[in-house]
């Protein structure tokens, strides 16, 4: 626990002008964010006696090491700043709206020649138009099976557009009149994103124009006797109609904004959000978050503000946003969200009427999630708890293991070798930690040798970490001996480029943010952080491994585990007898649980590997030549054999490739030998490559 006086600067440093300010802990990295319209003020609020801090403020001032800032000209620009280091840096005492599911959204992809309407999740494309968040996916597609009727917009994959086009026969839905059949022409392009439109005008409000304007042809198709024409424009009114029933008006003067509301305890708080447009309920999402900062309902209206709308631009930001409780900086806040959308934003508490019932729906929505969370939590919480204390008894460790790395390798009879890294914090997986490795020390299967290679190398980077930190400085070696794993200097690879361990053996791991070599800058840094509790796939030989890997660097605080799959055995080093816990341990399920998601991911990857190796192609190999190029010689010649008995001349024909690349690309195909042919395992018979498939 440090001292925040150790750190604290004199006020004559800190400006009094509008800024973000950050703390850091002992290893560098970000653990709180915060922005303030005078630095001077809001950062010595943080260096009073700590006996008058919030505790939450308490804990996040003793945990941190050092303080900085950064002046900017506007508190706008202060909260923009914020913001985006909250989403960079993810501190841990900043407040961060979490969500157990991904909510569906009706998107109209506009960035298309054909637009296609159809549900999507995760994160937005740019030129989709969209409309949303619904709470059920059934919801969107029951409302678009109705529309479809006026609307007869595309609604097909992209394959099944394709398979159409070239058999010149629409789907199912182009013969029963639910898509215009664009696929086979009966509608051109312009007409077909002409129906796109008038469908998201009708799903942005603008329904009584498109209601009256049938009901008019219907009576006009009347008076002129064509009665099977009225019916069909009666029942597509009454279709829409269905379709606009199904959001029920709660605002009467066609209203577009957002209603958000806070329910919260000491500990936690639930966010609710309706999405209003057209005086309609559209959708509707919530959140929940830890207190994890000492923050009110205004601080909370703010972080949830922030993001909402911190990707959000144009009509995606309401004209009018409507909350419990107004933010602090309520101009600079409101001055924000008009520049995200262009236009004026109007950022109020409702007072009276129906926009202030429809607030207490919402209010009565989170309170209702709250409870449902707090229900949930308490269990999983108790359960969690209770798993890792058990772990901690039947290991024999001083404290419970709030951080658990397992460790798995992966191969299919020798090929492909691969591990896996998996992360639990507090019992829980945490996916953005998870690594895998390529085993490049030696060729061939074995496992022991590979969970002593990955160990080592998992753990020099830990050192190397702590290292460049100042927070470990491993002692020369003596006279005669050999230097620590973690002092040998990298070697440069002259193929490569790139350092490498003075053995040669390539520790790079295959996670693709990779290793930049960056100053340390806050972010949170691959394997930086140590666990407490390392678990092997294995029995005693893995487990003796990763201890041995760990001797070797000299480190002796990690303890080490091994789940044998057979008997579901706990082995702990220089061990000859298990540990064996009972079938119905929390603890051993939790161990089970990490164990498995091991497997997976390892597995996940190994097969990832084998299908790429599968799918390789002799003209991998040729420099410069990309998959574009790639493609245009295969479309061309129609197959890797056939552009194998190509002469250069001939490959020159192709478009963008020239004399010296074809020569390479001769060169590739005639050093690699042509692959077994293929054999047809019901008959025998042995099949040509004419497929333009790899070789």
């Amino acid at each position: 626990m440090a001292d925040p006086s150790s750190y604290r600067p004199s006020p004559g440093q800190i400006p009094d002008s509008p800024g973000v300010y950050k703390f850091r802990d002992e290893h560098r990295r970000v653990i709180y964010v915060g922005k303030a319209k005078n630095l001077r003020q809001r950062v010595a609020s943080y260096f009073q006696d700590l006996a008058h801090l919030h505790p939450r403020t308490r804990t996040m001032v003793t945990t941190a090491a050092s303080v900085e800032w950064t002046v900017v000209s506007t508190e706008v620009e202060a909260l923009q700043l914020e913001y985006t280091w909250i989403k960079e840096f993810d501190p841990r005492f900043n407040v961060k709206y979490r969500d157990d599911k991904s909510y569906p959204y009706l998107a109209v992809t506009l960035n298309e020649e054909f637009p296609r309407v159809q549900v999507m999740r995760g994160a937005k494309k740019k030129g989709v138009r969209y409309f949303g968040p619904y709470g059920h996916a059934w919801a969107i597609r029951e409302t678009v099976d109705l529309m479809l009727r006026v609307f007869p917009v595309r609604t097909c994959s992209a394959g099944v557009f394709k398979n159409a086009a070239r058999t010149g026969r629409p789907c199912l839905l182009g013969y029963i009149d639910k898509c215009s059949a664009p696929c086979v022409g009966r509608v051109t392009p312009e007409e077909h994103r002409a129906l796109a439109e008038d469908f998201c005008d009708f799903m942005a409000g603008r329904t009584g124009t498109y209601i009256r304007r049938l009901e008019k042809d219907m009576m006009q198709a009347a008076e002129e006797m064509e009665y099977e024409r009225a019916a069909r424009l009666r029942d597509d009114a009454g279709a829409l109609k269905r379709a606009m029933e199904k959001s029920a008006v709660v605002l009467a003067d066609a209203t577009d904004a957002d209603l958000i509301a806070v329910a919260e305890d000491e500990l936690e708080a639930a966010l609710q959000i309706f999405h209003v447009r057209g005086g309609r309920v559209r959708g509707q999402r919530g959140w929940v978050t830890d207190k994890v900062e000492a923050v009110d309902t205004a601080g909370l209206v703010e972080h949830a503000l922030q993001q909402l709308y911190g990707e959000e631009r144009g009509d995606a930001v309401p004209k009018e946003v409507l909350v419990p409780a107004l933010p602090e900086d309520t101009e600079a806040v409101s001055q924000w969200l008009a520049e995200r959308r262009g236009a004026q934003v109007s950022l109020r508490i409702p007072q009276r009427g129906d926009k202030k019932d429809l607030m207490a729906t919402v209010q009565r929505n989170a309170q209702q999630a709250l409870g449902l969370h707090k229900t949930k939590r308490a269990s999983d919480l108790t359960t969690r708890s209770r798993a890792l204390e058990e772990i901690a008894e039947a290991l024999g460790l001083d404290a419970a293991p709030l951080r658990i790395e397992c460790y798995d390798i992966s191969h299919l009879q020798g090929d492909d070798v691969v591990a896996s890294m998996v992360v639990f914090e507090d019992g829980l997986a945490r996916k953005s930690e998870y690594r895998r490795f390529q085993i490049k020390g030696f060729e061939g299967q074995d496992d022991v040798r590979s969970m002593h290679e990955v160990i080592g190398r998992r753990f020099k980077r830990y050192l190397q970490e702590k290292e460049r930190t100042g927070e470990w400085e491993q002692p020369p070696p003596a006279s005669g001996e050999a230097p620590h794993p973690a002092q040998v200097p990298p070697a440069p690879d002259p193929a490569q480029g790139a350092p490498l361990p003075a053995d040669g053996t390539d520790f790079r791991d295959t996670d693709p943010r990779g290793d930049d070599g960056r100053e340390d800058d806050g972010r949170p840094k691959r394997f930086a952080y140590p666990p407490q509790l390392v678990v092997v796939d294995g029995g005693q030989p893995q487990v003796a491994a990763a201890r041995r890997a760990l001797d070797e660097l000299g480190i002796d605080d990690i303890a080490v585990c091994g789940l044998a799959k057979r008997l579901e055995e706990v082995w702990l080093p220089d061990d000859d007898d298990p540990v064996v816990l009972p079938r119905s341990s929390e603890g051993l399920y939790l161990l089970q649980r990490v164990r498995d998601e091991a497997h997976r991911f390892a597995i996940t990857y190994q097969r990832s590997k084998r299908a790429k190796r599968i799918r390789s192609s002799p003209l991998d190999d040729v420099a410069g030549l990309g998959e574009t190029r790639k493609q245009a010689l295969i479309k061309h010649f129609g197959s890797v054999k056939k552009l194998r008995q190509a002469t250069i001349e001939e490959i020159c024909k192709v478009p963008g490739i020239g004399r010296r690349t074809a020569e390479s690309v001769a060169a590739a195909l005639a050093s690699a030998a042509p692959a077994a042919p293929a054999v047809n395992t019901a008959t025998g018979e042995i099949m040509e490559e004419d497929d333009g498939g790899t070789s």
